[in-house]
């Protein structure tokens, strides 16, 4: 079903005195009914989980099934009722946008098609459609001739990908197969990252075997970027194999960019591999007035990018991208049953050398629908909008005593607290907490939360718990995120008064 909200207009004083009104009605996928509701089920998260399970029955596969009408009419009907809205203006929690209509009509027909992408007779249309994808995204991202890429099942595993990569090619230059003899004689090998990277840098380092304690993290700057100062200093300490160095582009919290040129020339002078997570911020390429936030990611080898956050497409959709196609040499198989040597000299083969799985399904496919139908200028206005959304939030958010920002925007992220006054410390975290738990059991608002990190220096402050706004819902409008921040304030009122529900 296809939402259609009001047009959205800016219509906070402040943002639309700095910015043209925009417009934009966008065909949103979603499987709620009730516009009303909210972006979540009302109730605890236990009574909810429990109330779906209900409608399920008894936990085991039945004997006989009661056809395909109801089965189907089951599972709407769940979803509905004890679902997630990601169309509704007032869902703001995570990088999980609303998802394109056309998107989810063109993952139907990849699933219909049931091809895969690892030979060429298990689906050769899909399989010259992620080849366009990939040329078409490593174009957009500056790379040249010859760069390839792959489609993954998500932004982490894109990472562990890059990550593998680069400890191969550590490893080779110091003269280790590390594929047949493992990471015996590498000394000591490192990955360099920012402080605000995402999680999936050491669980990347743990799979392929340098450990979590490999990642050496980079305090950030007091606008959340690598601090690349800090950075020279520990890619000169002695003793140590620079694998990588991994900048990100759109820090999930801040949505920061760190220096990209800096970063990939200090790498390349110790050796190191440069990775990118653009997970977040690739999408900027879209925008004429965001993309020169993320110009550089030329300069890297690998870049990770996610269009189920800004691209709007169903999960998974992420795709690694690397500059230097031999790179991937190291996923290369010749199996007997799917791409014997004769069949590869004969062009039958497909991508099983691009990734660690066999069967993969065509995500691509409904990648191309997309750019296909709305082109870059059109993705670039569904950002702008959100864009213009997250500075409208952030002047209210100012014009408010009872909220403090806490950060500024950069791309479509509101960092923000209650102010909480006449609380001090853990109470004003613990108060965080507890209006956002219960604007999500309310059901009727559905926003996120992170920690801050400490800061040092002139203006020192430690560590504190934020609201935060992610803003991916290019029908939301100034008015819905008012309506938002009135919920907000509400509900922090509440708290401090000790009214509601605990």
């Amino acid at each position: 079903m296809t939402t259609q909200p009001a047009t959205a207009t800016a219509t906070t004083a402040a943002a639309a005195s700095a910015r043209a009104p925009f417009a934009a009605r966008w065909p949103l996928a979603s499987t709620v009914s009730d516009r009303e509701r909210g972006p979540l089920p009302h109730g605890s998260p236990g009574a909810v989980l429990r109330r779906a399970a209900e409608v399920l029955g008894e936990p085991r596969v039945p004997a006989t099934g009661v056809g395909e009408s109801a089965a189907l009419d089951l599972v709407a009907g769940l979803l509905d009722d004890h679902g997630i809205d990601l169309s509704h203006p007032h869902a703001a929690a995570h990088l999980q946008p609303p998802v394109l209509q056309v998107a989810v009509d063109a993952d139907a027909l990849a699933s219909a098609s049931n091809a895969s992408m690892d030979t060429y007779d298990s689906g050769p249309a899909t399989l010259a459609i992620e080849q366009w994808v990939v040329r078409a995204l490593a174009s957009l991202a500056g790379f040249g001739p010859q760069a390839d890429g792959v489609l993954t099942p998500g932004g982490s595993i894109s990472n562990l990908l890059a990550v593998l990569i680069a400890r191969d090619g550590a490893a080779a230059a110091a003269g280790i197969d590390v594929r047949r003899d493992g990471l015996r004689g590498l000394e000591q090998p490192v990955v360099f990252c920012s402080e605000l990277a995402h999680f999936s840098v050491q669980r990347a380092c743990a799979a392929v075997g340098l450990g979590e304690q490999a990642v050496v993290t980079i305090p950030s700057d007091e606008n959340f970027r690598m601090r690349t100062d800090v950075l020279a200093d520990e890619l000169a300490k002695p003793g140590r194999t620079p694998v990588a160095v991994i900048a990100t582009a759109g820090t999930t919290d801040f949505g920061s960019v760190d220096p990209i040129a800096p970063v990939a020339e200090l790498a390349r002078q110790y050796g190191a591999w440069v990775h990118v997570d653009a997970a977040y911020g690739f999408g900027a390429l879209f925008s004429d007035r965001l993309a020169p936030l993320v110009a550089e990611l030329s300069l890297a080898d690998s870049v990770t990018l996610d269009l189920h956050k800004i691209g709007w497409q169903p999960a998974a959709t992420s795709v690694l991208l690397v500059a230097d196609r031999t790179r991937f040499a190291a996923f290369d198989r010749s199996v007997d049953y799917l791409n014997p040597a004769d069949d590869i000299d004969s062009g039958l083969d497909g991508l099983l050398g691009r990734s660690l799985q066999t069967t993969r399904r065509p995500d691509a496919v409904k990648v191309a629908t997309t750019l296909t139908a709305y082109g870059r200028s059109g993705l670039g206005t569904m950002l702008d909008t959100c864009h213009e959304l997250a500075h409208a939030a952030a002047a209210r958010v100012v014009a408010d005593s009872n909220l403090e920002l806490l950060a500024p925007v950069t791309l479509t992220t509101v960092l923000f607290r209650v102010a909480g006054q006449g609380l001090e410390g853990a109470a004003v975290d613990a108060l965080q907490g507890e209006v956002r738990r219960r604007l999500l059991t309310s059901g009727r608002v559905l926003i996120g939360r992170t920690k801050l990190p400490a800061r040092g220096g002139s203006s020192p402050r430690p560590a504190v718990v934020a609201l935060k706004l992610t803003l991916l819902n290019p029908n939301a409008t100034a008015t819905d995120i008012e309506d938002l921040l009135d919920q907000v304030v509400a509900t922090g009122l509440d708290v401090l008064t000790g009214e509601g529900a605990a």
